[in-house]
């Protein structure tokens, strides 16, 4: 990798908001989950939740990997993602038209949150609509009433990181000093960490910047039988 390379990974990762999510509920078209990827790395979101779809629908390799650099979290209900964001101190904003729904102008996206889209033509589904902290929509000035739903989350996410910006938020980094470093090894170094996590090993010992430290004794020790173990489910690839 290019010393340039480098450093434009190093720029994308010191940039990263990890207080900022989305949540796709049950967003099956491949196309669709794509797209939410893409926007969330445009706008710096580190990692992204989806909930499984319902019986029939599966998530394509494909779709999931669309964006190397955004990891998913996969969830089988809206509860466990919903946990998951609560642990981080999110609240939940919920892209659903309800007697209750805000401009998506008027929330603040500075606070840790997470910014929830349903499913194609089901959309948010009633328990995620109850647990959501607000929803929110997205004024309409023609005779349609929504919104394709990468579409409304690019447009939702300008403004969180218009938000984010005036607060400066993206001047410092916000990942530790750890994660930054894990990240550039997975992204300089692909093939070798899915080499571990495929056979449950940790990863051999690397620096600051993501560089292998001592990749000959690793080698040894791995054909030796000497690499210890290690768990990656609740870890997502970079």
């Amino acid at each position: 990798m290019t010393p340039e390379r480098k450093q434009k990974l190093l720029q994308v990762l010191q940039r990263r908001q990890p207080d900022l999510t989305l949540i796709a509920e049950r967003v099956h078209k491949p196309r669709n989950l794509a797209a939410l990827l893409r926007n969330a790395d445009a706008v710096g979101i580190h990692q992204v939740h989806t909930v499984a779809p319902k019986a029939g629908y599966r998530y394509s390799g494909t779709a999931l990997g669309s964006d190397r650099w955004v990891s998913t979290q996969q969830h089988e209900t809206f509860a466990e993602a919903a946990e998951a964001v609560r642990a981080q101190g999110m609240k939940i904003y919920a892209a659903h038209l309800s007697g209750r729904a805000l401009d998506y102008r008027l929330v603040d996206y500075t606070a840790p949150c997470a910014i929830l889209f349903g499913a194609e033509k089901q959309g948010v589904g009633e328990e995620a609509q109850a647990q959501a902290d607000e929803h929110i929509i997205i004024p309409m000035m023609g005779m349609v009433s929504s919104l394709n739903v990468s579409t409304a989350a690019g447009i939702i996410l300008v403004e969180a990181q218009q938000q984010r910006l005036a607060a400066g938020l993206y001047d410092q980094p916000r990942l530790s000093v750890e994660e930054i470093a894990r990240c550039l090894f997975e992204w300089s170094n692909r093939k070798l960490a899915l080499f571990c996590r495929d056979r449950g090993l940790a990863y051999p010992p690397y620096d600051g910047e993501g560089e292998l430290i001592d990749a000959p004794g690793w080698n040894r020790r791995l054909q030796q039988g000497q690499v210890p173990r290690q768990d990656w489910s609740a870890t997502p690839l970079l």
